[in-house]
């Protein structure tokens, strides 16, 4: 059995004013790759940010521990620090900042130490080279102008170069043709070779899950895990849809 890492415990969550997640449990070991999926308004999103501590997302209820320890109330810079790391769904773009001063600022806060300029870029160098990317973007302003599938890949640079122990991709591979989302898997692959990192990874198309082994599959519906399983879930959902978990919902209701 894999040492615990994360532990989400009776999470509740209001956003707006408006309560969305009633109660979730969630344990993530050790290099363990969970997969959360359900239908649109499910609470998804709003679990992966409240875990990241998004100050957007009000926790009223609840407590999450990071490697034992209880970060409910500490700040998202903190946890980075602590080593999670969040892949947004729709990135941001961020104009007067270049890829290559956003990923080295940011790794420098997380490592609290100075990088020296030429190893950085010697080592973003090697992981774009396994992202496919033109290695002219690092000079770009982050994400201004990128495609999706761009967008994306700048998020999972970001993975490799922070190499935090906890990963929450949200939607990484929507949006995204095949190419993409094959490369956009190599990354994902590459920062789970060390064996012993582990990823919340939040999805509807589930193209990227056909290049990881899923440890566990949880479905989201109404704000509350209502069945968890193996990965053979995915392929019931993908063919099945999530009609019979929302039904089960209403009568849990």
């Amino acid at each position: 059995m894999s040492e615990q890492l994360l532990d989400v415990r009776g999470l509740k969550v209001k956003a707006d004013g408006k309560k969305i997640l009633h109660g979730v449990d969630l344990t993530i070991g050790a290099g363990e790759v969970h997969v959360l999926m359900g239908p649109n308004g499910a609470g998804k999103s709003t679990l992966g940010n409240a875990i990241m501590g998004h100050p957007q997302y009000k926790v009223t209820d609840g407590q999450i521990f990071f490697k034992g320890q209880d970060v409910t109330g500490e700040s998202v810079d903190k946890r980075a620090k602590m080593g999670m790391f969040y892949s947004f769904q729709n990135p941001i773009e961020v104009p007067g900042v270049t890829l290559f001063s956003f990923i080295r600022s940011a790794k420098e806060q997380v490592s609290g130490k100075r990088i020296l300029y030429l190893q950085f870029r010697k080592e973003l160098q090697e992981k774009m080279k396994i992202l496919d990317m033109d290695p002219s973007y690092a000079e770009r302003e982050l994400n201004v102008g990128f495609s999706g599938g761009e967008k994306k890949k700048a998020e999972i640079l970001q993975l490799l170069m922070l190499n935090p122990q906890f990963a929450i991709l949200d939607e990484t591979d929507s949006g995204l043709d095949v190419d993409a989302v094959r490369t956009v898997s190599e990354g994902v692959r590459e920062f789970m070779k060390s064996g012993d990192k582990s990823l919340l990874i939040i999805t509807h198309a589930t193209r990227i899950l056909e290049a990881l082994h899923a440890d566990k599959t949880h479905v989201l519906v109404n704000g509350k895990i209502i069945a968890e399983g193996d990965a053979s879930m995915i392929d019931d959902i993908n063919e099945n849809g999530f009609e019979k978990y929302e039904q089960a919902a209403a009568q849990k209701d």
